[in-house]
């Protein structure tokens, strides 16, 4: 079983043809309020895969709106809280290249509590379970410290960077997942090479150019697949999400990553993040096209 400490956002999405200089006032050329967030979008993904997550997070206390979204995708909400803070909400500017720059407001994402973590773990234990976290929300110490006392293995998405933060919970990671500049950001704040970051398992998302899973001193390598890019917002969860589901649960590397990056490769062609996200058998589908 996953367990996701994950961020739950509202985005608003605005297309632009490009994307504003400083000073400089453009006009969208359409608007969307989506669901969104690093870690529901994980958690979207990890249950589009196959995997019913358990989510731990916390919404604003008047918005339904986002808990039905929520519930839709079939994520397993008991432990997702109500917060008198707002619900997180992502301002996400999308050009004609398909590139984003997003602003993010944390909102009711940095009000969880000390007894959301302690129910998460008080429900099982065992090394068969991993605790899956990232930067979007706060306590993340405490749960790192409780998740490896419970004896769940723990998988961090170092995002967004938070050099600070990652040197705090570095050496209790079991898997860290990262794109190529936060990897390259870990290793400047160790003083290594990126192949030196001292973690089991190390996952390296590069876009258009694939992606690197480090093990023991192994280096796997997985091309991306060749799409057509319209957004490619909440890709890096995507892929995270769908590897997760499978690599977790014993699903052998190459067909792990394999999955994963068909996932996301499918998502970056639709508009949105976790509207995005690709069902299980839409990839199923998308990979036996391409073996022919």
């Amino acid at each position: 079983m996953i367990f996701n400490f994950g961020s739950i956002n509202v985005d608003h999405v605005y297309r632009v043809a490009e994307m504003p200089l400083p000073g400089e006032t453009l006009t969208a050329g359409s608007y969307q309020k989506l669901l969104g967030g690093k870690g529901i979008n994980q958690s979207i993904a990890i249950a589009r895969a196959g995997q019913v997550p358990v989510h731990i997070g916390a919404v604003g206390s008047d918005d339904g709106w986002t808990m039905e979204q929520v519930k839709s995708f079939g994520i397993d909400t008991a432990m997702i809280a109500r917060s008198t803070h707002p619900t997180g909400h992502a301002v996400i500017y999308v050009d004609d290249a398909g590139e984003n720059q997003i602003v993010i407001f944390g909102g009711a994402n940095r009000d969880l509590k000390p007894a959301q973590i302690e129910k998460a773990f008080e429900t099982c234990t065992g090394a068969d379970h991993w605790v899956l976290v990232q930067n979007e929300t706060n306590l993340l110490a405490d749960i790192v410290d409780q998740a490896k006392s419970a004896g769940f293995k723990v998988a961090y998405s170092a995002a967004p960077f938070v050099a600070g933060t990652v040197a705090q919970v570095i050496d209790k990671i079991d898997l860290l997942a990262v794109n190529e500049i936060e990897a390259q950001e870990t290793a400047r704040l160790l003083g290594v090479a990126v192949s030196g970051i001292a973690v089991p398992e190390l996952l390296i998302t590069r876009g258009s150019k694939g992606v690197e899973f480090h093990s023991h001193g192994d280096v796997h390598h997985h091309p991306a697949f060749q799409v057509e890019t319209v957004d490619t917002t909440g890709a890096g969860d995507t892929f995270l999400g769908s590897f997760l589901a499978h690599h977790c649960h014993g699903i052998e590397l190459t067909q792990s990553l394999r999955y994963a990056s068909a996932a996301s490769a499918l998502q970056v062609t639709r508009p949105g993040a976790a509207v995005a996200i690709p069902a299980r058998e839409e990839v199923e589908i998308f990979l036996k096209q391409r073996e022919t």
